[in-house]
């Protein structure tokens, strides 16, 4: 479907908000973007579009947004920021055997990349499959998303599935022996990016999906995840210290009887992030966990790092994890809202949520929601959330053993972050995690 197809059937859509200025903000939104030439996914696109519509963007008193002020996401373009244009990888990733994927701006750099050719996997792109029309990505491309429209809504999201021209579609059918890595570069300083991409992992089969490196000026980011019975995705991504960038990421998950999804960030800097994840456990003994560890320093620039998350138990005996620790100074704000919807029927459910934060000055906050909507009465269930600083008993026991004192605060934060990294169940990876959270404490890190 042409993009005229796609705009004539948002155009005939009201708007439900009903608000002159709002309507005319996403107008404003929506020229500024080159909309993609759809072919399978068109009709999902078309929907999207509908949506967007209706939803409008959002406004600084949307409940969902109370914390954060969307203002930056709602401009019709990005500011130009300055860049480094080498693309240089990210240092958690370096020297491991893997297959690794560009992308720039957006958009996937064929050059830049290695062979698609995986054993146990099939990998293709979204503008390629797009082009040449029908395609097993059908099914699932929007899908995920609309599912997680409801009871949250989130227009960035349906505006990625309407607009993203390119992104990856991967299908695993066994048990690859390296994982698959994205490395997103910016090409130029005001950057608009946006990516879409489809993985489905069938029965019995497992990925690792690695993501790392600066994506542009502004990003919105999606990763719709679809896993059959007894199927394992492992997703670790690090996001480029120091770059003071805007940035959006989604992910939307249906996790099905006995599958695993483990996911986790890595968060260092960056002027305005929020990560949106929805995760549907819909098959008996299954398991999601969604983890991160988040550091942020005021004085290398504004900084403020929203994690928005909700897992809707609706099988038997599932397991949740939410486990995300914020380190903040200078300045520094951290945002978490989180929910665990467990529906009837769900017996059994083992839903657990952490969001703590650590200020390492007076001048830093944290701003936590956590929720719990329970309707099954056989069920194991806790939420909880701490603000504090540094342990002073803690801090004087270190120094009074002779450890001095940054090397102490050190020692205290890495211990801090403990629980978040613990999530990642490659040793070796997680040392390397360690190593450079121990980096960024003694000294911020420039790549």
């Amino acid at each position: 479907m042409s993009d005229i197809a796609v705009k004539s059937k948002a155009e005939v859509t009201p708007q439900v908000s009903g608000n002159p200025k709002a309507a005319a903000a996403l107008d404003d939104r929506l020229a500024a973007i080159t909309m993609p030439d759809a072919g399978f996914s068109a009709d999902a696109r078309a929907d999207a579009m509908v949506r967007l519509r209706a939803m409008g963007l959002p406004a600084p008193r949307d409940e969902y947004w109370r914390y954060t002020n969307p203002s930056a996401f709602n401009a019709a373009t990005a500011t130009a920021l300055p860049f480094d244009a080498d693309g240089a990888e990210s240092p958690l990733f370096t020297g491991r055997d893997k297959l690794t994927l560009v992308f720039v701006d957006g958009a996937f750099d064929a050059a830049a990349s290695d062979d698609l050719s995986l054993e146990g996997v099939e990998i293709t792109t979204l503008a390629k499959a797009d082009a040449a029309g029908d395609h097993w990505a059908a099914g699932l491309y929007g899908q995920l998303e609309l599912a997680g429209q409801t009871p949250v809504k989130r227009p960035f999201a349906a505006l990625n599935t309407a607009v993203a021209h390119d992104g990856l579609l991967i299908r695993v059918t066994g048990k690859p022996s390296k994982p698959v890595h994205v490395l997103y570069r910016r090409g130029t300083a005001d950057a608009d990016a946006v990516w879409h991409h489809v993985i489905r992992v069938e029965d019995g089969a497992e990925l690792t999906l690695l993501e790392s490196g600066m994506v542009g000026a502004r990003s919105n980011g999606m990763l719709e995840v679809d896993l059959a019975k007894g199927a394992k995705l492992h997703h670790i991504a690090a996001k480029r210290a120091n770059d003071p960038k805007v940035g959006l990421s989604h992910i939307f998950a249906r996790v099905g009887a006995e599958a695993q999804l483990k996911s986790f960030t890595l968060a260092v800097n960056g002027t305005l992030m929020r990560h949106e994840g929805a995760i549907d456990i819909v098959g008996d003994d299954a398991v999601a966990h969604i983890a991160a560890a988040v550091l942020g320093d005021g004085n290398v620039g504004p900084f403020h790092h929203d994690d928005t998350v909700f897992i809707t138990h609706g099988a038997e005996r599932g397991e949740s994890r939410q486990v995300f620790k914020k380190v903040l100074k200078n300045g520094a704000t951290g945002v978490f809202q989180g929910k665990i919807l467990v529906k009837q029927g769900a017996q059994k459910t083992d839903g657990y949520q952490i969001s703590q934060a650590l200020l390492l000055d007076d001048n830093s906050q944290f701003l936590a929601k956590p929720e719990l909507e329970i309707y099954a009465d056989d069920v194991k269930c806790s939420h909880g959330s701490t603000t504090g600083a540094i342990d002073e008993e803690a801090l004087f026991y270190l120094r009074s053993r002779g450890v001095p004192y940054d090397r102490a605060i050190v020692f205290l934060v890495l211990s801090f972050l403990a629980d978040a990294l613990s999530e990642v169940e490659d040793d070796d990876l997680r040392d390397d995690i360690n190593d450079r959270l121990e980096a960024w404490l003694t000294t911020p890190p420039q790549n």
